[in-house]
C-alpha cells in the first residue's frame, strides 16, 4: 500500500507521456504519478524507484524524488510561507506547502518566521504539521548539570514556565521563577541546564552562572540608567514588580548589579533614584 508522508520504494507499473505510475505491486488501485520531469533516464515498467508521496493541489497522491524538509513523525524547523483562513502554510521544500492548522498553533504565527513543528496525518489522511511538541520530544539526552545548550521555546504556560525543545530534540522547561524577562514562542536562545529530573527532562535557566550574570546585569542596568538621561527614577528599595517590569530582573539580581556598580564608583544612590557619576 502506498503511504502518504513517507519515503518508499515503488514499482513502475505503466508509463505515459506525462510521467510514470508507481505502485507497491502490479495492481494499480492506489498507483501514484511521478511527473515525467522527475523520472530518471532509463527507468521502465517493472523497475523500482524510491520516492516520497504527498498530496498535490487537488489533494491527490503524487510522488516526487525531491527531498522534503520534514517527513511523517519528525520534528523540524519550517518557515511560514503565508497565513490563510484555515491556518498557516509552511514551506517544506515541495511544490505544495504543508498546512499548520490554527488549532495546532502556539501563539501567533507570522509569515517569514521559522517555527519548530511535528508532522502528522490528520483525520482526512492529509499531511499537516503541529506546534504542539510536548509528546514528541525525547527525554534521553546526555546533557549534564551546568551544560550550556541551545533551546527553542515552543510553549508558554503562565503558571509553570516556558517549555523548551533543547537542540530541537529534547524536553526542557524554564520554570516560572527563572523567567525574569519576556520570552516568546519561537525564540531561540542559549540556556544553562540547572537540573536533570528523574524522568530525564531538563530544568533550564536563561541566566548565566552568578559571577558572569552579575557582570552582564550590571552593564545592562548602567545602560538603562543612561537611557533615563543618567537618573533612574527608583533605587534598590523599589518593589520587585517595578524592577521586573522596567528592567526584567529580579530584585535580588538588581541589588547585586547596583552593588557592583556602586563598588566600581560608576553610580550614586539617592533617596528615590540612582544616578551616574
Amino acid at each position: 500500500m502506498v503511504e502518504i508522508g513517507k519515503w518508499q520504494t515503488l514499482k513502475v507499473i505503466r508509463s505515459k507521456d506525462f510521467g510514470i505510475y508507481l505502485a507497491e505491486n502490479n495492481g494499480d488501485d492506489d498507483a501514484v504519478l511521478l511527473p515525467r520531469k522527475q523520472v530518471p533516464e532509463g527507468l521502465k515498467a517493472g523497475g523500482s524507484i524510491e520516492v516520497f508521496v504527498y498530496l498535490d493541489s487537488s489533494d491527490r497522491p503524487i510522488a516526487t524524488v525531491n527531498h522534503p524538509l520534514i517527513t511523517l513523525g519528525e520534528v523540524k524547523r519550517l518557515k511560514c510561507a503565508g497565513v490563510s483562513k484555515i491556518g498557516a502554510f509552511m514551506d517544506w521544500g515541495l511544490e505544495k506547502d504543508i498546512l499548520l492548522p490554527f488549532k495546532e498553533m502556539q501563539g501567533k504565527v507570522r509569515e517569514g518566521r521559522e517555527y519548530l513543528v511535528y508532522m502528522y496525518m490528520d483525520k482526512s489522511n492529509r499531511p499537516c504539521v503541529s506546534m504542539k511538541l510536548y509528546n514528541h520530544l525525547s527525554s534521553d539526552s546526555t546533557f549534564e548539570k551546568g551544560d550550556s545548550v541551545e533551546g527553542y521555546i515552543y510553549e508558554i504556560n503562565e503558571k509553570i514556565g516556558a517549555f523548551v525543545a533543547v537542540e530541537d530534540k529534547f524536553q526542557g522547561l524554564i520554570p516560572k521563577q527563572e523567567l525574569h524577562k519576556r520570552v516568546n514562542v519561537g525564540d531561540t536562545m542559549t540556556m544553562r541546564v540547572t537540573d536533570i529530573r528523574e524522568d530525564g527532562k531538563l530544568n533550564l535557566s536563561i541566566s548565566q552562572l552568578a559571577y558572569r550574570q552579575m557582570e552582564e546585569d550590571s552593564e545592562m542596568v548602567y545602560q538603562a540608567i543612561l537611557s533615563f538621561d543618567g537618573v533612574l527614577p527608583f533605587n534598590d528599595k523599589a518593589s520587585p514588580e517595578l524592577i521586573e517590569r522596567e528592567l526584567g530582573l529580579s530584585k535580588a539580581a538588581f541589588k547585586r548589579a547596583v552593588g557592583r556598580l556602586l563598588k566600581e564608583g560608576r553610580i550614586e544612590i539617592h533617596e528615590h533614584s540612582i544616578v551616574t557619576k
